[in-house]
């Protein structure tokens, strides 16, 4: 049974970082494109690095210091990935970078300011 629960954790974490990186491309500015790089990398690897402790758990049960590494590499992405994300938008925002509002310009397309 644990089995098909690490190997459902490591399939929804390739879900979700495959589905940010699809909203990566799919959306139109800076600012909505960190949005997906921040949230779904972010629970993607949490999911992911989940599956591969079970894993790990399951084929060596004396596997502990695996583990703790895999542990410690999550909380480290946990913390630092919505920091560095809140840092870019900041710094994009300062340099006067401008969100993408939806609005069409004169022509009737949409214009990036």
């Amino acid at each position: 049974m644990l089995n098909y629960l690490a190997d459902a954790l490591l399939l929804l974490g390739g879900f979700f970082a495959f589905s940010g990186s699809l909203g990566i491309l799919r959306f139109p500015d800076f600012f909505s494109r960190l949005h997906p790089a921040g949230t779904s990398d972010t629970l993607g690897q949490l999911l992911i690095l989940g599956g591969l402790s079970l894993r790990v758990l399951l084929d060596s049960p004396d596997a502990g210091l695996s583990v703790g590494k895999l542990i410690a590499i999550s909380l480290l992405l946990f913390i630092t990935t919505p920091a560095s994300t809140h840092a870019i938008s900041r710094v994009a925002h300062l340099a006067g970078l401008k969100p993408w509002t939806g609005e069409a310009n004169n022509d009737g397309e949409a214009t990036d300011e």
